[in-house]
Order: C-alpha cells, then structure tokens, then sequence
C-alpha cells in the first residue's frame, strides 16, 4: 500500500497467502456444518500487496482462532464467520466500512497498518460498530476517546515506556555514567507510529532522570541520513534511539556503520528492529542491536499460564499443520490472542450480537498477566486518551546476539538470555 516502508515485511505473496485459500476453506465448511446462522464478524486487511506477508500472517492467527473457537462449538452454538475486505489504502476504507455495515455485522477486526487502522478505527465505530484491533500499535488507534474501539496487543506508549524501563533497569548501571551525564539521542521516523513510541520512550528516561541530547526526525517516505549523520557525529550520544520501520531501519543501520559512528547502547523501540528481515538482511551488523517488541513463538513458556500454555500449543501445532513454520511468528500470535479474547471470552458474554452488547463484555473483561497465549493478560482502559487499551498487553525486549540469532532478554519472566552489553558498542 502506499506510505512509508511500514513495520510489517515486504515481500512477495508468498506461502502464507496461498495457505489462506485452505484455512477459509476449512472455516467456511465449519460454518456450515455448525447451522445456517453463523456469527457474522467483519474483517479489514491489506491481503495483497507489498504488506501480504505480515498481514496475512496476522489474519491467518486470526482465522485459527476462530476455527479453534467453532471446533469448540462457536459462539453459544453459532459458528463465527468472517467477513473480509482487503483495503490496501485509506482511500478504500469508508466504502469497505459501509459494505460491511450493510452485511450487519456487530464488530470488525483489523487492520495490521497502523496507517490503516486509525482511519478504519474511527470509521467502523462512527458507523455503530465495534473496532478490535489485531496488530496496529500507534497510539492514536484507542486514542481518538471511542467507546466502540478495543486493542489487546501493546500501543506505541507501552512498547516505549518498556524500551526507557529496561534502559534504565537493565543498561544504565551496566555503562558506569552516571544518569545525569549520559548523553542520549533520538533517531525518529515522522509518523505516527515512529512518534508514539519514540514520545513514550523520551518521558520514561526523562522521568528517570536522563536528559534527551537531541532529536532527529526523517521522512521514511524518503529518508536523507546525511544530516542525521552529522547531528550525531556532533553529538556523540552514549545511547541511540531509534523509532523506525523495517525497511528505513535497515537502511539507517547501514548508514550509521558506513559512517563510522559507534554509541554504547543502539536501542531500537519500534518492533522493526526485531523482525527476522532486520537481522537477515544485516546479518553480522545488526549484532548488538537492541529492541522492544511484542512476544513471538520462542520466548519464555514459564511466562503462560497451564490453560494458556495449552491453548499456545493448539495454537502452534495447527500453524504448523497450515504453515510448516515450526512456531508462529510475532504477526500470527498477535492476531491469534487479539481475536481469541474477542470470540472465546468476549462474544459469548455479550448477552446479544449488538455492538453495544460486546463492547460492554470486553470492559468487564479481567484476565491476568500469563493468561494468554502471548503472555499477556486483558483489562481494558477507562482512562481519556486510552479508552479501549489493554494496560495488560505484553511486550520484551530482545538483542542480536550473533548474526540472524536473536534472544528475549527482557523481561526476566519472558527471558531466553542474558544482556550482553559489550555487543552493542557499535
């Protein structure tokens, strides 16, 4: 879709599309094996294009979950359905909002872009309906105060305080400065999602103590690295913050060692720096490199509870049987846990198939941390700039620790290893 590089993959349609023809397949005769009535649930995704792979990953954890759901016996006996729009730009939201309006469904999930998740946001709950994001992390997605629109997965606020806490916690008494004298500089994608993170991040170290040295902000439409690259020649930092997307990520990474600039801790706050496609590409050169992120397959099992533990692995054996992948990636657990709450723990206690019905089951939902199948728990916020955020969203930090071999070293419940420190002096 148009826009800049986003924080999802870019790459050919691949096996996990081909793979989504077999899984509506089995869902839509699931459907109608249940009964002629099924529960109708709305669905917007880019499932074409350069962000298929992601996004069709996401929709896939999605989809599984509900098919999990109706081999249970559905939603009070009613099979879920899911009714698909693929919208690649914004331009094509409000005709696919009003399409499923018509159809009469209750609740739409969606729509893995944060580009395209704000304006779909606010258009699905202005038309009546419930909003239930799957993936999108910019803070404007529950931000925009409506009652009707749910995230189970982190937002750029949490995925940036998690970034200043394990700095703080974990790096600054490791480096030996003294939190005053650290200097600390931020590299910042101009768009929503680079500055809800990179704004979060900022106030968790300036509450800490640490004073921010300085800012550069770049198009990620068209990057210009030349200037960034003389303001941090200029300003030395100890720390680096970078809030980008994958492919702006790889290309500021190249430039930073091409110039031959080195900091003490490279700190990456917006999921790009963890995807497989930034280590792959870099190989050998993304080592050391740290960066917060939602949960993915091989992290810490101790971090689930037994119900949940057992629900990821269910979970992980039928994305194997659809993927060959031997877990699900960072997309498919996403889309699994958002719509799991949705179809297991928030439809069936709705009372009815109103919007008003379900939103209304989703704020009395409670689930602890470790409950769900990402590690996270739900409680959703009542508090004015986060209506509808879930303050139990998970989130870790990981390092490149040798080329294409990355680990979970934050926080301790979810670790898989340990801080190396050394690694990141470049």
């Amino acid at each position: 879709m148009p826009g800049p590089p986003s924080a999802e993959r870019s790459r050919p349609f691949g096996l996990i599309g081909v793979l989504m023809l077999a899984v509506l397949a089995a869902a839509c005769a699931t459907v109608a094996a249940a009964g002629p009535v099924p529960f109708r649930v709305g669905a917007i995704f880019p499932l074409s294009g350069s962000t298929a792979p992601d996004s069709t990953d996401e929709y896939l954890g999605a989809t599984l979950a509900a098919q999990m759901v109706n081999a249970d016996g559905g939603v009070a006996g009613h099979a879920i359905s899911i009714d698909v729009r693929d919208v690649q730009d914004q331009a094509q939201i409000p005709a696919a909002v009003s399409s499923l309006h018509s159809d009469g469904v209750p609740v739409v999930i969606g729509a893995y872009s944060s580009q395209l998740s704000i304006p779909a946001a606010a258009a699905v709950s202005a038309a009546g309906m419930v909003y239930w994001e799957t993936g999108a992390v910019a803070d404007r997605v529950t931000g925009q105060g409506s009652p009707l629109v749910f995230r189970v997965g982190v937002n750029g606020a949490e995925l940036g305080s998690n970034s200043g806490a394990f700095m703080l916690q974990e790096l600054v008494p490791r480096m030996g400065i003294p939190v005053d004298k650290l200097r600390v500089y931020f590299v910042t994608a101009g768009d929503d999602y680079g500055h809800s993170v990179a704004d979060a991040t900022r106030s968790a170290l300036e509450l800490g103590g640490v004073r921010i040295s300085g800012e550069s902000v770049y198009n990620p439409y068209t990057p210009n690295w030349a200037p960034v690259m003389q303001a941090l020649t200029a300003a030395r930092p100890d720390i680096l913050v970078l809030s980008s997307h994958i492919q702006d990520g790889i290309a500021f990474r190249r430039a930073f060692l091409a110039a031959g600039l080195g900091v003490k801790v490279f700190m990456g706050t917006t999921m790009a720096q963890c995807d497989q496609d930034f280590g792959n590409v870099l190989g050998s050169a993304a080592v050391g490199v740290f960066a917060s992120d939602r949960p993915q397959g091989d992290f810490n099992p101790d971090a689930l509870d037994p119900q949940a533990r057992a629900l990821y692995e269910r979970f992980a054996a039928l994305w194997k049987q659809r993927t060959g992948a031997a877990a699900p990636d960072e997309e498919g657990i996403a889309g699994f846990s958002a719509a799991w709450v949705l179809f297991a723990d928030v439809l069936g206690r709705a009372g009815d198939d109103s919007a008003q019905g379900i939103a209304a089951a989703a704020r009395a939902l409670d689930l602890p941390s470790g409950s769900l199948p990402n590690g996270g728990g739900v409680l959703f916020s009542n508090v004015p700039g986060q209506v509808g955020q879930n303050i139990r969203a998970a989130a870790v930090v990981w390092q490149w620790q040798a080329p294409r071999h990355s680990v979970v070293v934050w926080p301790p419940v979810y670790a898989t290893g340990q801080v190396k420190l050394a690694l990141s002096s470049s």
